[in-house]
């Protein structure tokens, strides 16, 4: 078992950066990929960004290159997600997903292949 915890979120204006954190405890040497998805308000989850395999590669959504940053502390289990120049569409639950499995590794970008989910963190961006 994996347990993850998101914390960071809040209320900013458009411009404004954060700094999203997910702390992990348990199984954590076995995750193969850390995942941040989100979800805007009456869409589904969407894919954010990945960290693979202790952070050899990361992936980015092409809505998010350029502005947010994923990257990880192995000390503390703790995965972040900076976040910069953030615009209204970025208004959403964010979730932290850890994955398990090759799986994960290959299909980093798809919910399904996570294995475990925090209970997500809101950012909303006001114009």
């Amino acid at each position: 078992q994996v347990q993850l915890v998101e914390s960071g979120g809040g209320l900013v204006q458009a411009g404004d950066s954060l700094r999203l954190s997910c702390a992990a405890s348990g199984r954590t040497s076995s995750s193969y990929v850390m995942g941040w998805f989100r979800q805007p308000p009456g869409k589904d989850r969407e894919f954010v960004c990945a960290i693979i395999v202790g952070g050899i590669r990361t992936e980015y959504a092409d809505s998010v290159k350029g502005r947010f940053t994923i990257s990880q502390d192995n000390a503390k289990d703790t995965v972040y997600l900076q976040v910069n120049s953030l615009k209204p569409e970025d208004t959403a639950v964010y979730y932290c997903a850890a994955g398990l499995s090759w799986y994960s590794e290959k299909y980093y970008n798809t919910p399904a292949a996570y294995n475990f989910w925090g209970q997500g963190t809101q950012v909303t961006v006001s114009s």
